[in-house]
C-alpha cells in the first residue's frame, strides 16, 4: 500500500471526512533534507469533516496528526494540513 493510501485509510477511519484529498508533494523536495528515495514523504491533505466544528485551527491539526502519529514519527517528514469544516469548504 502507498503510503498515501495509508494516510487516506487512516484519515477516513479517524475522521469521517466529507472530502479528502491526499497530494504526494515528495518530487518538489527531491535533494532537500528529509527526502527519500521514491518519495513519499512529503504530503499535502484537505481534510472537510464535521468533527472539527467548534475547534480551533491547532486543534484540528492535532487531530489530523494524532491519526498519524506513527507514519510522522517514521515515513512522512513533511505534513500540510488544511482541516476545515463543511461550512468552511468553498469548493463544494
Amino acid at each position: 500500500m502507498t503510503m498515501a493510501a495509508t494516510i487516506e485509510e487512516k484519515l477516513t477511519a479517524a475522521l469521517s471526512p466529507k472530502r479528502l484529498e491526499v497530494e504526494d508533494q515528495s518530487h518538489q523536495h527531491a535533494g532537500h533534507a528529509g527526502a527519500r528515495e521514491g518519495g513519499e514523504s512529503h504530503f499535502a491533505v484537505v481534510v472537510v469533516a464535521d468533527i472539527f466544528q467548534d475547534m480551533n485551527r491547532l486543534a484540528r491539526q492535532r487531530l489530523v496528526n494524532e491519526a498519524l502519529q506513527a507514519e510522522l514519527a517514521s515515513t512522512i517528514h513533511a505534513l500540510s494540513i488544511r482541516a476545515i469544516t463543511p461550512n468552511e469548504d468553498r469548493f463544494d
